[in-house]
């Protein structure tokens, strides 16, 4: 199942419109580049998801699940080989963490962008996870609050169409 991402913050699944965050820096199709802040435009396949199971149960999907643990990250580096990719975060090492304080990540869809093949500065970890209360922007993600992310992957839904 599809669902469409409106730049104005609309998600719309199956006849419903929710509210959601995207990124700062707009949506950008084929320009999209690392650190931009923006969401790619085009279709997002759910790869698989992640999930804090210290604080809630693992989502009802079709997907597989992972739950995270404290040193978990993912890579942002372009000049890495592991580029776009979900590493172990050492102490010295940069990435997105994905173990976080403000709950944003308790629940990540990983979405399939720039990973098949992975490009150089093309931009990395594009997720589908959760909102800021206020829905403020993302840096390139697409965010949704917490019961509106779960009743989506749990009514089957496989991917994403950003649209301008």
């Amino acid at each position: 199942m599809r669902a469409a991402v409106h730049s104005e913050g609309h998600f719309v699944l199956a006849g419903q419109t929710y509210r959601c965050a995207i990124g700062k820096g707009g949506v950008r199709g084929v320009d999209k580049q690392e650190g931009d802040g923006a969401t790619p435009l085009g279709l997002l396949p759910i790869r698989r998801v992640l999930y804090r199971a210290d604080r809630l149960a693992a989502p009802d999907c079709n997907f597989p699940i992972e739950p995270i643990g404290p040193n978990d990250a993912w890579c942002e580096n372009p000049a890495l080989r592991t580029y776009n990719t979900q590493i172990i975060r050492l102490p010295d090492m940069t990435g997105d963490r994905l173990w976080r304080d403000d709950h944003l990540y308790d629940v990540i869809a990983v979405l399939g962008w720039n990973d098949a093949p992975v490009v150089r500065n093309r931009g990395s970890a594009i997720f589908l996870h959760l909102a800021r209360p206020d829905y403020s922007p993302t840096d390139g993600c697409v965010a949704l609050n917490l019961p509106d992310l779960s009743r989506a992957l749990a009514a089957g839904l496989t991917e994403i169409e950003v649209v301008g």
